[in-house]
């Protein structure tokens, strides 16, 4: 029996990614704030050392798979918050947690990022270097100048980045580590954004060729996927799980 570790575990994608895992027969560990195996609070330092020691200790120091998931979405009033969780809630899991997954069986990694991540210009916004600089402090204290799209986009941009600047490391030490960005999913995030006043008709507007929203359950069976055995030489990629929106807005750009 596998042992994966789930983040944002209790709704959303995190819930249909633990059912999904679970009905395959894995060992999961949810991880959330509340409503879960471990409950944690991923926007602290605190809160994201409770989870990595909570893990390690309930999986015996073998983890052969994390998945994370756990997000606040652009609608979130607290700028600075979807930045802890958004960015350091995943990196720090990850980096952390490394140790263990390089003693599970055919261990991979999979962080939910999102297809916003490039709409708009990201490469050197000082939010994002700050966020790759690992500066918590100063990201913080950038965005909450900011707004929420930038705040929630940003540090998904910055978090794919974050994968690919991991790969040649964690392929060397036998880990393999993908990326996810789903477009427009059914989830509780996505509808606190589509009641927004000023995100709601942006979200309604999106062009997605497939005519829908995702469900989470289509996500989940991605990521089933990727940590799966079929999936043993992908690596470093970031998936694009959204419809053709994406493709919709950038047709000349992949």
């Amino acid at each position: 029996m596998r042992t994966i570790a789930v983040t944002g575990s209790a709704s959303g994608i995190g819930a249909a990614v633990r059912e999904r895992l679970t009905s395959e027969g894995a060992k999961v560990l949810g991880v959330d704030v509340r409503g879960a195996d471990i409950e944690a609070d991923l926007s602290t330092p605190d809160g994201r050392f409770i989870a990595v020691g909570a893990i390690s200790e309930r999986c015996g120091g073998v983890l052969d798979g994390l998945v994370l998931c756990a997000g606040l979405g652009a609608h979130v009033e607290d700028f600075r918050a979807i930045a802890s969780v958004n960015y350091f809630g995943a990196v720090d899991l990850l980096d952390d947690l490394r140790d263990v997954l390089a003693k599970g069986r055919d261990p991979a990694a999979v962080v939910v990022c999102s297809n916003s991540a490039q709409f708009g210009a990201f490469d050197e916004h000082p939010y994002v270097l700050a966020l790759l600089d690992h500066d918590e402090d100063k990201a913080r204290e950038i965005i909450a100048k900011e707004d929420g799209f930038t705040a929630y986009a940003g540090s998904k941009h910055a978090l794919c980045r974050a994968v690919r600047r991991r790969a040649g490391e964690w392929g060397r030490a036998g880990i393999r580590l993908n990326g996810i960005a789903p477009g427009a999913t059914d989830t509780p995030l996505l509808k606190g954004s589509v009641d927004h006043p000023v995100f709601g008709q942006g979200v309604e507007a999106l062009d997605i060729p497939l005519g829908r929203w995702a469900r989470p359950e289509e996500i989940a069976a991605v990521i089933s996927f990727l940590l799966g055995p079929e999936a043993s030489y992908v690596h470093g990629s970031i998936w694009y799980v959204d419809g053709g929106n994406d493709a919709a807005m950038r047709p000349d750009r992949f």
